[in-house]
C-alpha cells in the first residue's frame, strides 16, 4: 500500500505545480524552462511507474488490500463501456481534432471517466486511493484550468482536416481493444472481463 501512496504523492504532487502559475514560473526562472520540463517529465514518469507497480503489487497480495465493499457485477460492465470514450478522449488530447476542440480538455475528461469507471467497479482500499485520488485531482485541475485559462498540451492547435477525427477514434478504439484483450491483464494483473483474461 505504501508504494502506491508514494507513487500518488509523487505523480500528483508534480502535477499540482502547473496549477500554480506563480510557482511554475518561479521554478522556470530559477532553473530554466528546459530543465523544468525535463525534471517534470522525469518525476511524472517515475511517479507513474511507482503507481503501477504499487497497484499491481496489491493485486498480487490481496491480504494487504482490504475490501471495503462488494460492487455489483453490473458496475464492471458500466466500467468497461465507459473506458471506450475515455480512450478516445485520451487520444484526442494529443491529436488536433474537432473532438478535442469540442470538449476543450479531453485529457481531464478522460481521467475523470477512467477514475469514476474504476471506482464504481472496485471496492478495495487500493482502488479507492488510486482512482479517488485521480478523480479528485482531475476535478481540481479542471477548476484550476478555467481560472488560469490554460489550453492544454496542444495550445490553440486546430485540425488540418476531418481525417484527424477519424484518426482519433480509430487509435482510441485500438487502444481500448489492446487493453481489453490482454493489455490490462499484463499491465495491472487484472482482466477487465475475466473470460477475456
Amino acid at each position: 500500500m505504501m508504494v502506491l501512496v508514494v507513487g500518488l504523492i509523487l505523480f500528483l504532487g508534480v502535477h499540482l505545480v502547473p496549477t500554480s502559475p506563480e510557482l511554475r514560473d518561479g521554478l522556470k526562472e530559477r532553473i530554466g524552462e528546459m530543465p523544468y520540463k525535463a525534471i517534470f517529465s522525469l518525476l511524472s514518469l517515475v511517479g507513474l511507474v511507482v503507481i503501477v507497480l504499487g497497484y499491481h503489487k496489491l493485486q498480487l497480495h490481496p491480504g494487504k488490500n482490504p475490501i471495503l465493499w462488494d460492487p455489483p457485477t453490473w458496475t464492471r460492465h458500466i466500467a468497461v463501456a465507459l473506458m471506450l470514450p475515455a480512450m478516445i478522449l485520451l487520444v484526442a488530447s494529443v491529436i488536433p481534432s474537432r473532438i478535442r476542440t469540442a470538449v476543450r480538455h479531453p485529457m481531464l475528461i478522460a481521467i475523470k471517466t477512467w477514475a469514476f469507471a474504476h471506482l464504481i467497479a472496485n471496492g478495495d482500499l487500493g482502488a479507492l486511493l488510486l482512482f479517488g485520488s485521480f478523480l479528485a485531482f482531475a476535478v481540481y485541475d479542471r477548476i484550476s484550468v478555467k481560472k488560469r485559462g490554460a489550453q492544454g498540451p496542444l495550445g490553440n492547435a486546430t485540425p488540418s482536416s476531418a481525417i484527424n477525427d477519424v484518426i482519433v477514434v480509430v487509435v482510441g478504439v485500438a487502444l481500448y481493444a489492446a487493453l481489453l484483450y490482454g493489455g490490462h491483464q499484463w499491465l495491472i494483473g487484472v482482466a477487465p472481463i475475466p473470460q477475456l483474461g
